[in-house]
């Protein structure tokens, strides 16, 4: 017959298999969080600096504008309506205006 304590006492490799487990989750949580948010930062930093006069920007707040002077002090002049400045932080800068513009729209059909 079996006591009780031979019944209570765990497989000999079940700690191995918890650390590949836990492994697999640091893993895909790398791979699907981690990565892509690294990913967007780093093309919008580089969007950031590469920001000159003319270019169609939105703002993290939703102002949309065009660039109309990049200054040596890390902020830019916005020009949200003709003869209207705002001046900004360049990290404020969300996204470019037309390629946001451009992307196209799923069309909806109907059967």
């Amino acid at each position: 017959m079996y006591s009780i304590s031979n019944l209570l006492q765990a497989a000999p490799n079940a700690g191995m298999m918890q650390l590949v487990l836990l492994g697999g989750m640091i893993l895909v949580f790398y791979f699907f969080m981690i990565r892509p948010q690294a990913q967007k930062a780093k093309n919008a930093k580089k969007f950031q600096e590469t920001l000159e006069k003319g270019t169609k920007v939105v703002t993290i707040a939703g102002i949309h504008g065009r660039v109309n002077k990049v200054n040596d002090d890390g902020t830019i002049d916005i020009e949200v309506s003709p003869g209207s400045y705002l001046k900004i932080e360049k990290s404020a800068i969300s996204m470019e205006w037309s390629t946001q513009a451009n992307k196209a729209a799923t069309p909806v059909t109907t059967k």
